[in-house]
């Protein structure tokens, strides 16, 4: 018909012999790897910036990046007789031979990223080195020529995708893309908190962070970037050990999220998205956060170069580790450990390890979220460096016996009484202070230094009955129940493989498994605390979790899953009255048993109410 165009036919195959594909071609199929969007721009960029030492970058776009994007910093700039080399393909500074390759420190190292912008853009590049008394610009096919410009670079890229229309058009809204760039500007500035960033957008500034020297200055930029939410409700550790370094901020488990958006893991300073360190750190939160919401956090971790490839991905957010299973192990009990000291007066901690290593005395913390904490390097297992405020307060803790709770008859009682309440001296005063009362027989009454401390009673205790179920589960080898009849499960010979392999560690578990047939597996025994459960389910589930994780916490936690059952059902309950003498038992059987700040699934166990905050309501001083 007339007016229609004739598509476009493929040659077949074999119609066109091989031949070497032009230049141009070549870094439009290399842009297409790596610039998606102005955003891949900008963090490439920006990245060239910082490995060229800037202390200041400014990023200035239009149009949300599709008309212009200029990066200006003030690092080292580039010698005038490299910059037609910088717009060549597989040109770097940054990468010599083999052996650095396998121990990349840079943010780039292919010598892609400027090519690859030039066949896509209008790109010009303006620099001036430190040492050299004038300035050089440059564009593709032309020669450097003379200009002003300060020492440090500016790249100019206009017109993104103006010879690749179709590109174009998977391009989302200038706020939508605006959003992208904001985003990669700001995972940046977490990584670099020595380097101030600025970003302006049609001519208006839309944020400014200055650099930070001190956890001052970076407690001020999490808070600018992350809300300052999440720098009241989380933890600052260090741990250093076998050659491996893991710090950051750990959001507490009361403040997660509905989607896993406030997750930002750092490799060697370059952030990255990591399965294995992913399953590791939700692990790490399993006993304490709530059913369908997940953690926040800002994580660096840091090993030798050699132990993690960062080359297995063209845009580098993937990396791969050497010893996946002794990373996944260490993060996973590093933030296991941290979040087992989330319990009442647990946040009062030092700020920086003494001159001899060792922590000063704390500061008191007026705030009922624990301030940041910092733990001491260099130590084989964590330094966690928090006071134990049970010997801060002058009480017999040898003469006050834990809550007893019998799981079968919910049996509750103190032995002997607690002290009442002492005093007006702060320094005898416990974090979650003494019980005054009871309300409706759901919530503890309790005052401290800070004003008023409510307790679900049957929320603390569970979390208290759970942890010794615990401990005296892991204190020996698990049980084991043989089956009556054994369960007999078809699998696949990966499987198989993966059965006999690990065989001696679900022997541990108190999983026996044998081979059937070459497509076929027997269970014979299993724990005797799931004895129960659906076995087929049971054994599917740890094989996959062998076969993707190199290990399986699964058995375990089905384990826990039924202690915790036991301790919800062997817990005080609602409307069961208490004395002062009980309340108080259980509020410093609290104050001792790790991640106290939540039950068994993940809801608060306390809450206080400031001095400030019931002053306002009775508008007292107003």
């Amino acid at each position: 018909m007339a007016g229609m165009s004739t598509p476009l036919r493929s040659p077949a195959p074999g119609e066109r012999r091989i031949h070497a594909l032009n230049d141009q071609l070549i870094n439009q199929i290399a842009a297409g790897e790596v610039i998606e969007r102005p955003a891949s721009v900008v963090k490439e960029l920006v990245e060239n910036s910082l490995d060229a030492g800037a202390r200041r970058i400014e990023v200035t776009v239009e149009q949300g990046g599709v008309k212009l994007i200029r990066v200006t910093d003030d690092g080292c700039g580039i010698h005038a007789e490299d910059l037609p080399l910088a717009l060549s393909r597989h040109a770097t500074s940054k990468l010599g031979d083999l052996r650095e390759l396998e121990r990349i420190a840079s943010m780039g190292f292919r010598g892609e990223a400027l090519p690859s912008i030039a066949s896509v853009s209008r790109l010009q590049v303006q620099s001036h080195r430190i040492g050299q008394d004038l300035a050089w610009s440059v564009i593709p096919g032309a020669e450097p020529a003379p200009c002003a410009h300060p020492t440090g670079t500016t790249v100019e890229v206009r017109d993104l995708f103006y010879n690749t229309p179709a590109r174009r058009k998977f391009l989302r809204t200038e706020k939508t893309e605006l959003g992208h760039i904001d985003q990669v500007l700001r995972r940046l500035a977490l990584a670099r908190f020595d380097v101030a960033f600025r970003l302006v957008h049609d001519r208006r500034e839309s944020f400014h962070l200055r650099a930070a020297e001190d956890q001052a200055g970076r407690d001020r930029r999490l808070g600018e970037l992350l809300g300052g939410g999440f720098a009241e409700q989380s933890l600052y550790f260090i741990h250093e050990a076998a050659g491996m370094r893991l710090h950051g901020w750990v959001g507490l488990p009361g403040f997660s999220r509905s989607q896993a958006d406030m997750q930002f893991f750092y490799v060697n300073g370059r952030m990255v998205r990591d399965r294995v360190v992913t399953h590791a750190v939700r692990q790490a939160y399993d006993d304490v956060l709530f059913h369908g919401r997940h953690p926040a956090y800002v994580l660096y971790f840091d090993l030798d170069p050699v132990l993690v490839d960062v080359n297995v991905h063209p845009t580098k957010h993937e990396v791969r580790f050497r010893e996946s299973r002794l990373v996944h192990d260490f993060v996973f009990r590093t933030l296991h450990e941290v979040m087992a000291r989330t319990r009442p007066g647990a946040g009062e901690t030092f700020a920086d390890s003494g001159a001899d290593g060792t922590p000063p005395r704390p500061d008191v913390a007026r705030s009922p979220a624990p301030r940041p904490a910092a733990f001491p390097a260099g130590q084989g297992s964590l330094g966690l460096g928090v006071r134990d405020r049970a010997a801060s307060y002058r009480l017999d803790i040898a003469a006050q016996a834990p809550v007893v709770a019998s799981p079968a008859t919910g049996a509750f009682r103190p032995e002997p009484a607690a002290p009442a309440i002492p005093a007006d001296d702060e320094d005898e005063m416990p974090p979650l202070g003494f019980a005054i009362g009871q309300l409706l027989g759901v919530y503890v009454l309790s005052q401290n230094r800070d004003g008023l401390v409510l307790v679900d009673m049957h929320a603390a205790h569970e979390r208290i009955t759970y942890e010794r179920l615990k401990t005296s589960f892991e204190a020996g080898r698990v049980p084991s129940q043989p089956l009556l009849v054994p369960v007999s499960v078809r699998v696949s010979p990966r499987e198989v493989a993966l059965a006999e392999e690990h065989a001696d560690v679900m022997a541990g578990l108190g999983l026996e498994v044998g081979l059937l047939a070459q497509d076929a597996l027997v269970v014979r025994s299993v724990p005797y605390q799931l004895r129960d459960a659906d076995v087929e389910r049971l054994l599917r589930d740890v094989l996959a979790d062998l076969a993707v994780h190199g290990t399986s916490e699964r058995i375990k936690r089905e384990i826990f899953d039924v202690l915790a059952t036991m301790a919800c059902h062997g817990s005080v309950r609602a409307n069961r009255r208490l004395t002062l003498d009980e309340m108080n038992a259980l509020l410093r059987d609290m104050e001792r048993t790790e991640r106290a700040n939540q039950c068994n699934h993940g809801r608060p166990t306390w809450v206080q109410i400031g001095l400030d905050e019931l002053d306002k309501w009775f508008k007292r001083g107003q």
